[in-house]
């Protein structure tokens, strides 16, 4: 019974630590989305919008923090390194297809279309390469948690 209350001990940290991220996430996500329309003057918001990255990022980090756990039991001590490694091997590749993504017609808003995709992707991406630290620290644990 002890291993089992510690597993799902694990899953609520995880889950709860990817939900976390995410909240901060979205945030980072919204202020970058304003900032970068401000300073570019791109305007269409048919993907990239409040509404797709308050429910997205929130829900793919969360998606996160739970592979992370799978990661956990599936790899006895090696989770962390291995899931930092993959996680950021895949932000790597989507962060080059965003630049290979032609969404638009006109070649300006073309590119800051993609500027803003590749955003987007790499707080994403960087946020969850991190997750693990996060996890990992007790501070967090005690005070967030």
């Amino acid at each position: 019974m002890d291993n089992e209350q510690h597993e799902h001990s694990m899953f609520f940290r995880a889950m709860m630590t990817g939900l976390f991220v995410g909240i901060v996430d979205t945030v980072i996500c919204l202020a970058f989305n304003i900032f970068y329309r401000d300073i570019t003057g791109y305007v269409p918001s048919e993907l990239i919008n409040v509404s797709s990255l308050i429910f997205g990022v929130n829900l793919l980090l969360w998606a996160i923090g739970m592979l992370y756990y799978v990661f956990k039991l599936m790899t006895a001590g090696k989770g962390d390194l291995l899931f930092s490694m993959v996680v950021g091997l895949v932000t790597a590749f989507l962060a080059w297809r965003t630049e290979l993504i032609q969404r638009f017609s006109d070649v300006r808003l073309d590119h800051e279309f993609r500027g803003l995709l590749l955003g987007v992707v790499l707080v994403c991406g960087v946020s969850a390469v991190c997750l693990p630290l996060l996890y990992n620290n007790r501070k967090f644990e005690e005070f967030a948690l």
